[in-house]
């Protein structure tokens, strides 16, 4: 943990270096809600963070969806061999699309990574039964590598998707190309039914554009965001004392 000087500032935080820009809106996003997690006297007790916000990491829609774009894999690697040598002490990745090239951040860096897919597992886990269904709101390209599937199973539970996968992307791009607006929020209040529909009552947020918008989910819903789970991990890497941290939704 780390220790207060006389005036009441945190000494001693350990910066954690974040692989941002997809996109760039939720990368300042998780940014903001760092800040807010951490109940400050002064600029010193907040987590110091290097961001590498780069919105030229290749599109990951296109070469998971697609099969025409470039591997986001070496991209990623260079990002984190540069937050290392910056003095970041821990890696986290802001897209839960993005962990399915992890293994290239992992190889290119001995730093701790903070894993938003295992954190949000867990998360899952401690909510439900075994043999219930998660509610999985992101990106088609993570039901098709799965990278929620295999981590739920082997807790008990089973990952479902919105039917209409279609517009699950056609929201995702508008969010990156327009902001959160109304038709975006729709179409996730929509997709959100569906899996209630579906039987799944607990749902997780797992797409960082939806992050905007991760209020839009359909009546009677258990929802959480996979990008708060991220949030307090960081928080508590860094060091900031128990008393220091803001209880927020998690």
């Amino acid at each position: 943990m780390g220790r207060s000087g006389r005036s009441g500032v945190v000494m001693g935080l350990k910066p954690v270096g974040i692989l941002g820009g997809m996109g760039p809106e939720a990368t300042v996003l998780l940014m903001q809600k760092v800040i807010a997690a951490v109940r400050a006297d002064d600029d010193a007790d907040h987590v110091p963070l290097i961001v590498d916000q780069n919105p030229q990491v290749p599109s990951r829609l296109k070469h998971l969806l697609e099969g025409n774009g470039e591997d986001p894999g070496p991209v990623l690697a260079a990002m984190a061999r540069r937050l290392e040598a910056a003095g970041a002490r821990a890696l986290a990745i802001p897209c839960n699309t993005a962990h399915h090239f992890a293994s290239s951040v992992r190889e290119a860096s001995a730093l701790p990574f903070l894993d938003m897919i295992a954190l949000s597992t867990d998360r899952a886990a401690a909510m439900l039964p075994e043999g219930r269904r998660v509610g999985i709101l992101a990106s088609p390209a993570v039901r098709r590598v799965g990278l929620f599937q295999s981590a739920l199973a082997a807790k008990g539970l089973t990952a479902v998707y919105p039917t209409d996968e279609a517009a699950q992307v056609a929201a995702i791009r508008r969010i990156k190309a327009s902001g959160a607006d109304d038709t975006a929020r729709a179409l996730l209040r929509q997709a959100s039914a569906d899996l209630l529909e579906q039987g799944a009552v607990v749902q997780m947020v797992a797409c960082t554009e939806f992050s905007l918008i991760a209020g839009e989910v359909a009546p009677g819903v258990r929802s959480f965001d996979t990008l708060d789970g991220l949030v307090s991990a960081i928080v508590a890497f860094s060091g900031v004392p128990r008393e220091r941290i803001q209880q927020f939704a998690v």
